[in-house]
């Protein structure tokens, strides 16, 4: 069985840190380097639920998309609900490691996995890293379809590819315009409306978006807009960074035990539908 510094190794080389964000914190949380590892557990956040998932399953490793502590911290007092998890794991000696920003910019990384989730060719990055010669890194993904869709049937592959979420898929746009090219970006992608735009494609889909931002990339261009759950758009990462841990594993001889969490850990849990009168407010 290899110990955790040698498969922290393998997963920096997966997801280099120093390609994270500036903002960013990433890397192993906690962890004895000296620990064999045989379970390991992917998932996209590291809350309670996901922790006593990992214990139920006797895993040595946690690795999570989004930090532990983005910001920092002055306590791991277990009074907190983030401190409790750092006592879970140490208690259970459950490693975590965290891949973000570089896992985003990876060559694969999260939106490669979530145009293939959904049956999209990528053509190339949507924010060239600067860093690689070969033009394949960076954030979000230009994608074409295998034939044109609308948007509404658009929107619907997406809500039946993607994990079901109380949100589901909002649409900014004409329903009935055609999609041949669109921009993907697991996790919010608001801030990428220009170089969305730059790129020429029919339509966008990421999460979290704002009504100002959309307001105003609607004013700017018939640009379709998808608005996905936040968690959904990136637990497609999950497989396939199991799957390159799983290759990793058969190639060195480790026989890692690899397992993707399917627990939902998006924090909405209801969804309301509206009246189909949008003609204007209430009187």
């Amino acid at each position: 069985m290899p110990r955790l510094s040698e498969v922290i190794a393998a997963l920096d080389a997966l997801w280099p840190p120093e390609r994270a964000e500036g903002w960013d914190a990433v890397g192993t949380v906690c962890g004895d380097p000296d620990q064999e590892v045989t379970r390991v557990l992917f998932a996209v956040d590291p809350v309670q639920d996901i922790v006593d998932e990992a214990v139920k399953l006797d895993a040595d490793l946690l690795v999570t998309h989004h930090p532990l502590y983005l910001r920092g911290t002055t306590t791991v007092a277990a009074g907190t609900f983030k401190g409790r998890v750092v006592h879970t794991l140490i208690k259970n000696d459950i490693a975590l490691h965290v891949a973000h920003t570089n896992a985003d910019r990876a060559d694969p990384g999260v939106s490669d996995a979530l145009a293939g989730a959904l049956d999209l060719r990528v053509v190339g990055p949507l924010v060239p890293d600067a860093t690689d010669p070969e033009g394949r890194r960076g954030l979000g993904r230009v994608c074409e379809l295998d034939h044109p869709l609308t948007v509404r049937e658009l929107a619907a592959r997406v809500a039946e590819r993607l994990p079901a979420t109380a949100q589901g898929i909002r649409v900014a746009g004409d329903p009935e315009a055609l999609v041949r090219t669109v921009a993907v970006s697991g996790g919010s992608g608001d801030s990428l409306f220009d170089d969305v735009r730059a790129a020429g494609v029919d339509a966008f889909l990421t999460a979290d978006l704002r009504h100002h931002p959309v307001s105003e990339a609607r004013a700017h261009s018939p640009l379709a807009l998808l608005d996905a759950a936040h968690w959904a758009t990136e637990w497609p990462w999950c497989e396939l960074a199991a799957a390159q841990l799983d290759e990793i594993s058969d190639r060195k001889g480790w026989g890692l035990r690899v397992h993707v969490s399917r627990t939902v850990t998006d924090p909405w849990t209801a969804h309301a539908a509206s009246h189909t009168d949008t003609s204007g407010a209430p009187n």
